[in-house]
C-alpha cells in the first residue's frame, strides 16, 4: 500500500475574482426522487487524465491558466477549490460514543470522527445495478452568513443474495489478553463466532488466530461443509490469558490468511479485540509493514471489530485505514449480532478497491468550504486520478456520505459544485468515474426542512461537532438538537435514529428512556 500524501487544509477561502464557467458539455443525469434537492449521474465534459472528464468544468481563478495534458482545452481546475479524500465506511467511532455515554462518560474529543457518526445510518441514494457508486449531491442552507450544509451521498450495489456472492475466506484474528475477560468481550466474540459459523455457506473457508503475549494458530484455513463442528470447538477453546501483541496477532492473522489463500474468493483477515495493545509493536505502520505483501499482492483486507469498555479506539482506526479496511464497534449481543451474522457474511466481497471522491466547488458561487471529518482520509488533490495512492475499499450494500459547510457568494445562482467519486474495478483494476452536480438554486431554504435522511445526516454531523467542541456555522444546542432528533425519530420511525436521539440527550445532560 502507497503512503497516502495527505491534505490537510479544513477551511478553503476562494478567490475573490473568478472568470464565467467555461460551457463544457452537458452532464447526463439518473432520474431524481420527490424529495431530492441535487443531481446525479456522470459528467461528459472536458476530457482528462485516461479519458476521464474533468471533475470541475470551471475556468480558472485569475492568474492560473494550465492545462491537463491530453485535454480538449478545457483548463484543468484551480486546486484552491478541490477537496479530496479516501472513502471510508467505517462506523465505530459512533458506536463506541454510545457506548460511553450509556455509561454516563463523555468521549475524548479525539476520538469522535464525524464522518463516522455520519455513515452510521441509513441513506435513500439511488443505487447501481453494477460494481461502482452512484452519486447525489444536495444540500440546503443553515441560516444567517450565506451558509449551507452540502451533502455528496454515494451508494454501491445491493449486496447479492447468500447463494451468489463469491466464497469467502476469512482469518479471525481474537485477542485473548487477560483485558478481554472482562464481560462484553471475549464471551462476546465466542459468542458471535459461533453464530457466524452457522451463518456462512458450506464453500466458505476459516481459520482462527489467537494472541496475548504471543500469537498462535488455532485452526488453518478449514472449509465449513462437513467441518463445522471442528470450528466451533476452536472457537470454544479460547480462553483469555495474558499481556497483548497485537502486532503478533496480525502478522500471523496474514500469515495464515496467506497459506489459506484461495483463488476467486474474498480473502479477508477479521481482527477482534480492544486494542489496547501492551506488548510488542504497537505501531500500526509498522504492524502492517511487516505483512505488506500479503495486503498488496494478495489483496487481503482487514476488518477491526473494537469490543470493551476499555477501548483502542485510535490504534484500531488506524490499523484499519492502512490495511484497505474497516471497522464497527460492538458493546451487546443485538450489536455483534448484526456485524457478524447479517452484515459480514453478505458483504464479504468488493465492489470497488481504492475509491476516492473529489469535489469541485465553483469559485463563482462559493466564498469557502469546510470538509466535516474525514482528517485521516484526506488525499492530495493532485492524487485524485494516481491510482498508486491509496484510496478505500467499499462491498456491496454501503453508502458513503460527506458533508461540508459552505458559504455561498450573496446572490449565489448557477453552478455551485461537482462531486466525482473514482475506483478501480476490484477483479480488473480498470478505473472507473462517476459524477453529479449541484446548482445554487438547488438548496432547500433550510437544513430542517430538507428530506428526512438529510436531516437525520445534519443532526449526526452537529451531534459529532459538539462532542469535539468545534462549531459549525449556525450549529443549534444540545438540546435543540435532541428535539430535532426526536421528532426525526417519530417521523423515520427509524430505532437507529430513535437511539442518536438518545445519545444526544444523554449528552445534554438530559434523563433518556431505556434503549429498546
Amino acid at each position: 500500500m502507497e503512503q497516502n500524501r495527505r491534505h490537510r487544509p479544513v477551511t478553503r477561502r476562494l478567490a475573490g475574482t473568478a472568470l464565467a464557467l467555461a460551457a463544457a458539455g452537458g452532464l447526463l443525469l439518473t432520474g431524481c426522487g420527490a424529495a431530492d434537492h441535487g443531481s446525479r449521474g456522470s459528467a461528459n465534459g472536458s476530457k482528462a487524465d485516461g479519458g476521464f472528464p474533468a471533475p470541475a468544468p470551471a475556468a480558472p481563478t485569475r492568474g492560473s491558466g494550465q492545462r491537463r495534458d491530453g485535454a480538449d482545452g478545457d483548463p484543468a481546475p484551480s486546486p484552491d477549490y478541490l477537496s479530496t479524500f479516501a472513502l471510508d465506511v467505517d462506523t465505530a467511532s459512533y458506536g463506541y460514543t454510545r457506548r460511553l455515554l450509556d455509561e454516563g462518560r463523555r468521549p475524548d474529543p479525539s476520538a469522535v470522527r464525524p464522518e463516522e457518526f455520519v455513515n452510521s445510518f441509513r441513506q435513500d441514494y439511488p443505487r447501481p445495478d453494477g460494481n461502482g457508486f452512484t452519486v447525489t449531491v444536495d444540500g440546503a442552507r443553515t441560516g444567517a452568513g450565506h451558509w449551507s450544509l452540502v451533502r455528496v451521498g454515494l451508494a454501491t450495489r445491493p449486496a447479492r443474495s447468500d447463494d451468489e456472492r463469491p466464497p469467502a475466506a476469512l482469518t479471525f484474528v481474537v485477542d485473548v489478553s487477560g483485558s478481554m475477560e472482562e464481560p462484553g468481550r471475549l464471551d462476546l466474540a465466542r459468542q458471535s463466532l459461533n453464530a457466524m459459523t452457522d451463518r456462512l455457506r458450506d464453500d466458505d473457508s476459516v481459520a482462527l488466530v489467537a494472541f496475548s503475549d504471543r500469537a498462535e494458530r488455532v485452526l488453518p484455513m478449514t472449509r465449513l461443509g462437513g467441518h463445522r463442528g471442528r470450528v466451533h470447538d476452536a472457537i470454544d477453546s479460547l480462553q483469555a490469558q495474558q499481556s497483548t501483541n497485537l502486532g503478533a496477532g496480525v502478522e500471523t492473522g496474514y500469515a495464515t490468511a496467506v497459506d489459506g489463500l484461495r483463488k476467486n474468493a474474498t480473502n479477508r483477515v477479521v481482527l477482534i479485540s480492544d486494542a489496547l495493545a501492551n506488548t510488542g509493536d504497537t505501531d500500526p505502520d509498522s504492524i502492517l509493514e511487516r505483512v505488506s505483501t500479503a495486503r498488496r499482492e494478495h489483496g487481503i483486507t482487514l476488518f477491526g471489530v473494537g469490543v470493551g469498555s476499555d477501548y483502542g479506539d485510535a490504534l484500531m482506526e488506524r490499523l484499519a485505514d492502512r490495511g484497505d479496511g474497516h471497522t464497527a464497534y460492538v458493546s451487546d449481543p443485538a450489536g455483534a449480532r448484526e456485524v457478524f451474522v447479517d452484515q459480514l457474511p453478505r458483504n464479504v466481497d468488493l465492489t470497488a478497491r481504492d475509491a476516492k471522491a473529489q469535489v469541485a466547488f465553483d469559485p463563482a458561487t462559493v466564498a469557502e468550504f469546510r470538509l466535516i471529518g474525514y482528517d485521516d482520509r484526506r488525499v492530495a488533490d493532485q492524487d485524485f486520478r494516481d491510482d498508486r495512492v491509496d484510496g478505500g475499499e467499499v462491498g456491496p450494500g454501503h453508502t458513503v456520505t460527506a458533508l461540508y459547510a459552505v458559504r455561498t457568494r450573496p446572490g449565489a445562482e448557477g453552478h455551485l459544485a461537482t462531486a466525482t467519486v473514482r475506483w478501480l474495478d476490484p477483479a480488473t483494476r480498470a478505473p472507473h468515474e462517476q459524477s453529479g452536480e449541484l446548482e445554487a438554486g438547488a438548496l432547500t431554504a433550510s437544513v430542517w426542512r430538507a428530506s428526512p435522511r438529510f436531516q437525520v445526516t445534519a443532526t449526526a454531523a452537529y451531534f459529532a461537532d459538539a462532542l469535539r467542541y468545534r462549531r459549525l456555522p449556525d450549529a443549534p444546542g444540545l438540546a435543540t438538537l435532541a428535539d430535532q432528533a426526536a421528532r426525526l425519530a417519530e417521523q423515520t420511525e427509524d430505532k437507529d435514529v430513535r437511539n442518536l436521539w438518545r445519545a444526544v440527550r444523554e449528552a445534554a445532560g438530559m434523563h433518556a428512556p431505556a434503549t429498546d
